[in-house]
């Protein structure tokens, strides 16, 4: 899969400090009550649930604030729907971003991605500025630490993985609608993830350093800061030694 970026790695790098910030369960809250509101609350019949229970458990969110939520959703009540809404743009260096929020204030949203874009060298782009340059993946990677890398290989392709990439993790590649799969058939072959999603990978990258690379890593970090954002694509790339300028 050509132009695979270190975004995902860069986000697992940046991980340990977001959690902190104590927003991840009020996101995924969130998600799961739209995901249940749209398609019914059981994640068997709901792909899209399935996936953000999966995501929740992923970030050690009780099973019963995962309930909660999907009753809540299931529920309907009228202050709990949220619009969803695409935003596109670019960051420093012309990076493309796409920003997928929930919201149930469409303009206090834009104004608020529209601020931090501007203040950190970047702007909000027109509706299919960027979106072309993602493509929607399953991704799951793997520590290389202790892993036979062969085996995984094989294991993988055996339950129709589109691909594996090595890189910092081992990566494999799935299409959305056999991600679920995949990641259970390699689960049960004993091999364990270090971060499971599906998400939308670029088809290009940019290769950023110095004032931009700074500038984009804080411009990421304030957008999904915000409680609307419950995604952020980026197609950016910044080497493991300017990562290291900013830890």
């Amino acid at each position: 899969m050509s132009g695979h970026s270190k975004w995902s790695t860069i986000k697992r790098k940046k991980g340990a400090a977001d959690a902190k910030r104590g927003k991840i369960f009020t996101k995924l809250i969130r998600e799961l009550s739209t995901a249940a509101r749209i398609a019914g609350g059981d994640p068997e019949s709901n792909p899209r649930l399935r996936l953000v229970v999966e995501k929740a458990k992923g970030a050690n969110m009780p099973k019963d604030n995962i309930q909660r939520a999907i009753q809540k959703g299931v529920g309907g009540g009228e202050g709990d729907a949220y619009a969803e809404i695409v935003y596109e743009g670019y960051g420093p260096g012309g990076a493309a971003i796409l920003i997928e929020a929930l919201t149930d204030n469409k303009k206090r949203t834009v104004s608020e991605v529209r601020h931090l874009l501007t203040k950190n060298g970047g702007n909000l782009g027109a509706s299919g500025c960027v979106a072309y340059l993602f493509e929607k993946r399953g991704l799951l990677s793997f520590d290389r630490e202790g892993l036979d890398a062969d085996a995984l290989m094989e294991a993988a392709l055996d339950v129709g993985a589109e691909d594996v990439i090595e890189a910092d993790t081992l990566d494999v590649v799935t299409t959305p609608s056999e991600f679920s799969e995949v990641k259970s058939k390699l689960e049960r072959a004993g091999f364990h993830t270090v971060d499971a999603a599906v998400t939308m990978e670029p088809s290009t990258t940019v290769v950023l350093s110095g004032k931009e690379a700074e500038q984009m890593l804080r411009l990421a970090d304030s957008l999904e800061d915000l409680d609307d954002v419950q995604n952020l694509y980026a197609n950016f790339d910044i080497s493991d030694e300017e990562m290291a300028k900013f830890a």
